[in-house]
């Protein structure tokens, strides 16, 4: 890491760069990132593209071993004009989390300034608390606590082929990375070379064709013809469990109902805003 002149920082793993974890960024002038490999809100450097300021990044399997004192040594070296460190209330580091802001305090001479916890609507935010609700479809309460829509990127990749033939088109993803929605439909938003598109999203194994789990999006209202490269899915609303149907006809309308309740949806809500 080149020496900057860096005064302030704010500590912490970042993922999803939540609205607590804007709390803490505000009153430093840098974000120090510990990066783990594990699932994401939003994984490595996709996370400075939701802050202004300069992020820098330690690997975790880099410095696990470090002690506390070793770890607080390896920030003085890192940051030589370093003044003061910003931790939330429940921040710990070094060799099996041994340490806590009050030890931070003790090894450096440096201000220490802790951010007490967060919460909104009742609920204290943790990126941990986010995923759990992504991962129970509640996409509502996941915006509230995240300050934006959740999204993931993914590749297009070859679909079954039926959609565009029997039911509706639809742009099928590769995804890695990132935590997944609970499976079923959703109104979403489909952001394609920086254009933004209304969508209806579906996640989860095909049950009633081939059985293959799968993310697939349909552009509401739009032909955009072959789509190559990578996209975005911004999710807005959960609309219905993944279920089972006893034939192509069953599904194609309740896909058209779908199609409908997420215009409904789009239509009643801001959806564009920060993403």
């Amino acid at each position: 890491m080149y020496k900057n002149r860096i005064k302030s920082i704010a500590i912490g793993s970042f993922d999803g760069i939540h609205v607590a974890h804007q709390r803490l960024i505000l009153e430093a002038e840098a974000v120090v990132i510990i990066e783990r490999n594990s699932g994401y809100l939003t994984s490595g450097f996709k996370r400075s593209k939701f802050t202004n300021r300069p992020c820098y990044f330690y690997h975790f399997e880099s410095i696990k071993a470090l002690d506390p004192q070793a770890f607080v040594e390896m920030l003085k070296v890192d940051f030589p004009y370093l003044e003061k460190i910003v931790v939330g209330y429940d921040f710990h580091f070094g060799k099996n989390k041994a340490g806590n802001a009050e030890m931070l305090r003790s090894l450096c001479d440096k201000e220490v300034m802790v951010i007490d916890e967060v919460s909104l609507k009742g609920i204290s935010v943790h990126s941990r608390t986010i995923k759990n609700y992504i991962s129970s479809g509640n996409m509502t309460l996941a915006n509230a606590l995240l300050g934006r829509e959740y999204h993931i990127e993914g590749s297009i990749i070859r679909g079954q082929g039926l959609g565009k033939k029997s039911l509706v088109p639809t742009l099928n993803l590769e995804v890695q990375e990132y935590i997944l929605p609970l499976a079923g439909v959703y109104a979403t938003l489909t952001v394609i070379d920086g254009l933004i598109y209304e969508s209806v999203s579906f996640l989860g194994h095909r049950v009633t064709t081939d059985g293959v789990y799968a993310i697939e999006t349909h552009i509401l209202d739009k032909d955009l013809g072959e789509v190559k490269g990578k996209i975005k899915l911004v999710f807005i609303a959960f609309l219905r469990a993944n279920q089972k149907f006893e034939s192509l006809e069953i599904l194609k309308a309740q896909i058209t109902q779908d199609i409908a309740q997420a215009k409904e949806v789009l239509d009643k809500g801001d959806s564009h805003g920060k993403r």
